[in-house]
């Protein structure tokens, strides 16, 4: 199973079922955790863990 799959998955639900409202809900889920891993060797990781 390749990880595009899963992202095709989670649009055909979205797309089938009209469940448009959980779009921003998903992608501000994805950021906030790109940040967190991107942050975690920086230098501003202190900083950024405050604020969360």
């Amino acid at each position: 199973m390749s990880k595009l799959s899963i992202f095709a998955e989670i649009w055909m639900f979205l797309r089938v079922r009209k469940k448009w409202w959980l779009l921003p809900l998903i992608l501000l889920i994805t950021l906030l955790g790109l940040i967190l891993i991107f942050a975690q060797g920086s230098p501003l990781a202190p900083f950024i863990y405050t604020v969360f």
